[in-house]
């Protein structure tokens, strides 16, 4: 586990790390109960589901709950002075970490234990498939980042507004072998109405957003104040990097074929349950190091 915080979930004078009991397999523990008042559940009812949602979510993200929840009982004591047993659990780490991430988080207690499990930085693994589309994504909205400053040094350089798409297209002409947006478009089948860049790949995002890179910079560095020269200066990087792909036996990037599209991906990430891997002895979770 990461290093601790300096301030953590506390109880009076004690803190969710000195609630923590070892059982016989040596894994440590801790008790719903205990944890029931330390994150500020007044009716164990309301705990109790909170406990349900964390196994669920448990189950979900790859982990079999039974190795992170434990029914038992507890002796307490009534205000008569009498002794009954109640339901309870024994609750593993990772189980305190998912009933923290649902639980009602208006409560402060639960917004601090959040923020705790949080900077503890617990190993989160996504799947390849999850990942790639992280990527794709993050490199689309990079992208579009870079065109937005491409068109800012296209204008200080003297491209006027009604050249913007001359002079983005030039860029692709460069890249493509001649090839313009719209050109590009029908040789993928890509739809005239859909953004290009929506249907590009991780790989061709990349490629895209190095040529717009280059471009810009070479822009100010050569103090390029003319309209046609920032056109043929942006084909020309175009036509750099193309080269550079092809020195290095890369695909040339109209031979690529169109991604599905980023709205897609975006709808996808947003809806996924993301896999927590963890190491083997947090997997073990109650049955501990000695099962």
């Amino acid at each position: 586990m990461a290093e601790e915080l300096q301030s953590t979930p506390s109880l009076g004078s004690r803190s969710f790390e000195e609630l923590k009991r070892i059982n016989e397999h040596g894994a440590e523990y801790w008790s719903a109960r205990d944890l029931q008042t330390l994150l500020g559940y007044g009716q164990w009812r309301r705990f109790e589901e909170a406990i349900q949602r964390a196994r669920t979510s448990c189950e979900q993200s790859g982990n079999p709950p039974e190795n992170h929840f434990a029914g038992a009982g507890k002796m307490v004591t009534l205000g008569s002075g009498s002794r009954r047993e109640v339901a309870d659990f024994f609750l593993s780490r990772f189980a305190c970490y998912l009933i923290a991430q649902n639980g009602d988080p208006r409560k402060p207690a639960i917004a601090l234990a959040q923020k705790y499990f949080a900077i503890q930085a617990r190993r989160q693994e996504l799947s390849d498939a999850l990942a790639k589309d992280r990527e794709r994504l993050e490199l689309r909205r990079q992208a579009s980042e870079e065109f937005k400053a491409l068109s800012g040094a296209a204008k200080r350089a003297g491209v006027q507004s009604k050249m913007f798409g001359v002079f983005h297209d030039a860029g692709y002409k460069g890249l493509y072998g001649g090839l313009g947006s719209d050109a590009i478009k029908t040789r993928k089948r890509i739809p005239k109405d859909q953004n290009l860049m929506d249907r590009m790949d991780t790989t061709e995002l990349a490629a895209n957003q190095f040529r717009m890179t280059q471009a810009r910079d070479k822009l100010a560095r050569d103090r390029i104040r003319d309209q046609q020269q920032a056109i043929r200066t942006h084909e020309q990087v175009g036509r750099e990097v193309r080269a550079a792909i092809e020195r290095i036996g890369g695909t040339m990037p109209e031979k690529l074929p169109p991604a599905e599209h980023i709205e897609q991906v975006a709808e996808r990430i947003k809806d996924a349950t993301p896999k927590i891997e963890l190491e083997e002895r947090e997997a073990k979770g109650l049955h501990g190091k000695r099962s």
